[in-house]
């Protein structure tokens, strides 16, 4: 058996020569990639994404990326493509095709039909003088010095490359085209994700008769009394127009009893905290969130228009409903 030792400067070893590749990318990039996002920007269709092999798992991962932030997109096959995939394929339509070495045949069996139908060809290789980029309208360039592995075979750095190169045309598409964080959700309704961006406070919080609500100069004995009852931890204060003037919470509480305040005999706007932070029903669940860390708090209060108290909500919601 090998010494541990071994692996980790193997790793190292790999990291390296990657990190190197897609440093030297930077120096690559030029008016072909303004011109590749162009078409992808002004396209009608669809962008095709092709590529075999390794390429094609990396092309496979592109297509997806694309279409999940903006720019509707799908993988064909390039051996699928001669069988009848070809048909999926419009002139509205963009093709992207990756091959490294720029002479993949499975793609170049395809190439004069995509240039009969007209549609845009751009080419992602580390070839530029190949068969592939020159007879695109754009060609992105994914040469490298190395692969990782030492024997030059195993796409290695030349995979992660392209991958880098796609993320970097998706986000330079997404910001284009003002993609927001709405738009994302849309596309990602499941899991932790869509909940983090498309839930509202409104979905999550607590209202009518589960909001605590006392008046201002209500004894603070009975506003205990409505604090444990509603189980937030917290009592919202109004006055008598309803309005919200201020909270009464745990750590308030805790303030009240280490001071000389008789409790029995105190009213509860003695020791209410005023201008408390507040949020509106169509805010995002995850800024609220953001509120609650930023201000090092456990609760807010809702709100509507004529600052009236409409609900509330804590950490304990928020982690429920898989904000956290």
């Amino acid at each position: 058996m090998k010494p541990q030792h071994t692996y980790i400067e193997s790793a190292k070893r790999t990291i390296q020569i990657e990190c190197d590749a897609v440093r030297d990318l930077l120096n690559n990039l030029n008016s072909d990639f303004e011109t590749a996002c162009n078409l992808m920007l002004e396209c009608e269709g669809r962008v095709v994404v092709t590529g075999m092999g390794k390429s094609g798992h990396i092309g496979n991962k592109i297509a997806a990326t694309f279409a999940s932030t903006g720019t509707p997109s799908f993988f064909v096959h390039p051996g699928e493509a001669s069988h009848g995939d070809l048909g999926m394929i419009t002139s509205k339509d963009v093709v992207l095709a990756i091959s490294n070495s720029g002479k993949t045949s499975e793609i170049l069996t395809i190439l004069p039909l995509i240039k009969r139908m007209g549609a845009p060809l751009i080419s992602m290789t580390g070839s530029p003088n190949s068969v592939l980029a020159q007879s695109s309208e754009a060609h992105l360039d994914a040469s490298i010095e190395q692969e990782a592995c030492p024997m030059g075979l195993a796409p290695t750095s030349s995979t992660t490359v392209s991958l880098v190169l796609g993320d970097a045309m998706a986000v330079a598409l997404l910001e284009a085209r003002g993609f927001s964080a709405d738009d994302f959700a849309f596309s990602h309704p499941g899991g932790a994700l869509g909940r983090r961006l498309l839930l509202r406070v409104s979905d999550i919080m607590h209202s009518g008769d589960d909001v605590p609500v006392v008046v201002q100069q209500t004894p603070l004995t009975s506003a205990l009394l409505v604090m444990t009852q509603k189980k937030l931890g917290m009592t919202t204060i109004v006055n008598d127009k309803k309005e919200l003037i201020g909270i009464f919470t745990d750590g308030d509480l805790r303030r009240a009893l280490e001071s000389d305040l008789n409790i029995r005999q105190a009213t509860i706007d003695e020791v209410m905290s005023r201008g408390c932070k507040t949020v509106t029903p169509e805010l995002l669940a995850a800024e609220a969130l953001a509120i609650m860390e930023d201000n090092k708090i456990n609760g807010l209060v809702v709100i509507d228009d004529d600052n009236h108290p409409i609900g509330a909500l804590n950490m304990h919601d928020l982690l429920r409903a898989g904000v956290i």
